[in-house]
């Protein structure tokens, strides 16, 4: 995981309470929440007809997806990473159309996309978050 392109990303969308402190797996957990908020925020200028307002959030939210797939590790994500960044890069594209046509129905849909991440990341055992490569290795050979 590149935690600093992460990091960069999210202080780049504005957020910026406790990211310095963060730990990789709070960090990926922040991204998700941010894009959750832009979404849902944008969401609410849509169907409010604020143009510019929503144009703006859903720009903010394709960068942060952008940062969570710059955070994959393709290399040792195997398969999982390849999956994702399929994920985010289909997600990216239902926000440009949610964008252009002004469907609430596909902010909603990536919106329960990312929620499904989030509901697996948040799910890992805490001893599993701040391990190292290493240790996750014995801990997964059973020793």
């Amino acid at each position: 995981m590149n935690s600093q392109g992460a990091l960069a990303q999210y202080q780049e969308v504005g957020v910026r309470g406790g990211v310095a402190d963060a730990t990789p797996h709070r960090l990926i957990q922040m991204l998700l929440e941010g894009a959750l908020d832009k979404i849902s925020t944008a969401r609410g200028h849509m169907l409010r007809g604020e143009i510019t307002a929503k144009g703006r959030h859903i720009s903010w939210a394709i960068s942060i997806i952008d940062g969570l797939r710059g955070s994959l590790d393709m290399e040792a994500g195997g398969e999982i990473a390849d999956n994702l960044e399929a994920l985010y890069t289909y997600m990216k594209e239902r926000l440009l159309q949610a964008n252009v046509r002004n469907e609430p129905e596909l902010l909603d849909e990536v919106a329960g996309l990312l929620s499904t991440i989030k509901e697996g990341w948040d799910g890992i055992p805490q001893e599993f978050r701040n391990a190292s490569r290493e240790e996750l290795d014995q801990m997964l050979a059973g020793g």
